[in-house]
């Protein structure tokens, strides 16, 4: 089956962090910014987010917008698209909001926390191993078996920098908030990593629009600036 067009979702601060090192979440976009992100997802079969996320927001990951859901359910899809996470270590609590709101969810694992998670997850979740390791390639074979055409994912930096230096990521959405976080400890979107191009390599722009104080911006990493 082919595996689903992956479209990186970020906000950033200037510096480049997605968060601070408070213990409240740090709201990087806007109400306008928030309802556009709500849009894409209602747009997506299905969402990821890692595990790091889950545990630092807690976050139910829904479509908000009742007319959204209602326009998906008139379209032969399900309410909300099929949420997804990934987890090496399978220590995930069963009590997280993820669980309980929302449709079907899927979470990857790997082969050691396969059955600590299904016994953790059980009656929650679809639970599957992608090997010894983490296998990003692997979780999206499995998603193209569910049907599975659109992925959004959310994220946390981990995340997105191991789908982006797999070069398994088609559009990158990255919407850049007028603060500075300052902090070295705070997380960013993207880790070093062996990233599948050369530093002087220019993505293409697709779009960049302005969002209330937000600069919008799309990216397809896959194709080089037609200024390259």
């Amino acid at each position: 089956m082919p595996r689903p067009y992956v479209l990186l979702s970020v906000a950033t601060s200037i510096d480049g962090h997605i968060d601070d090192t408070s213990s409240a979440r740090l709201l990087l976009s806007n109400g306008e910014d928030f309802d556009r992100v709500d849009e894409v997802r209602a747009g997506s079969d299905a969402i990821l987010i890692g595990a790091g996320t889950m545990r630092a927001d807690n976050p139910r990951l829904l479509v908000n917008s009742p007319d959204r859901r209602a326009a998906r359910a008139a379209a032969g899809k399900p309410e909300y698209p099929l949420k997804v996470t990934i987890s090496g270590s399978g220590d995930l609590d069963r009590d997280l909001k993820f669980w309980h709101h929302g449709g079907e969810k899927v979470a990857y694992t790997t082969d050691a926390a396969e059955e600590k998670l299904s016994e953790r997850l059980a009656g929650l979740a679809d639970v599957v191993s992608t090997g010894q390791d983490l296998d990003f390639g692997a979780v999206l074979d499995d998603l193209g078996a569910r049907g599975i055409e659109r992925l959004m994912v959310e994220g946390g930096g981990q995340i997105h920098t191991g789908f982006l230096s797999a070069d398994l990521v088609d559009e990158i959405h990255l919407a850049v908030a007028p603060l500075v976080v300052g902090d070295a400890d705070a997380p960013r979107f993207l880790h070093p990593a062996d990233y599948p191009w050369e530093s002087t390599r220019r993505m293409k722009l697709a779009e960049v629009r302005q969002i209330g104080d937000v600069v919008f911006m799309r990216y397809l990493p896959k194709h080089e600036s037609d200024a390259a």
